[in-house]
């Protein structure tokens, strides 16, 4: 049974996004303990993205410094792309606590960048709010080819 965290910045607010997620994550319990903790994102105006940036970092950082039994995963279109099958046997293979940490609006602070794996849903930009939905249903399917669950053709 995996043991996910996925700590975001920001909340899904639009409607059929959190159905979306209330779904996932319905189908996720019997194959997962998902826990989504979500950090209040910083307002900024178009002078203070880096400023706005640098203190959800240090959020994330703060929170990440608490949970060093993880594995840690940044989600950003630079990152590691793998396939759903590729995901499933990562995940898989991993004995510990895993934590993915998708960033706000702004993205993910540069810091973190460099000291973090990354994984990359795809190499196309998404709503924050949409990646969560997407993530979740990677988790979701990765349980399923695990599981041998007619969900992944």
């Amino acid at each position: 049974m995996f043991n996910i965290t996925i700590l975001s910045v920001g909340s899904v607010k639009t409607g059929y996004l959190q159905e979306a997620v209330g779904e996932y994550l319905k189908r996720l319990k019997p194959y997962a303990k998902i826990s989504l903790v979500e950090l209040a994102a910083e307002s900024f105006s178009s002078g203070q993205k880096a400023a706005a940036k640098r203190k959800e970092g240090k959020k994330i950082e703060e929170y990440l410094a608490r949970r060093t039994e993880a594995r840690i995963f940044l989600l950003d279109e630079k990152g590691k792309e793998w396939t759903s099958v590729e995901m499933a046997q990562n995940l898989d293979q991993i004995n510990q606590p895993i934590v993915f940490v998708l960033g706000g609006s702004l993205g993910l602070e540069n810091g973190l960048l460099e000291r973090y794996p990354r994984l990359a849903l795809s190499r196309l930009t998404f709503l924050h709010e949409m990646a969560k939905v997407l993530l979740l249903e990677q988790i979701y399917r990765s349980a399923a080819i695990i599981k041998g669950k007619d969900y992944h053709h």
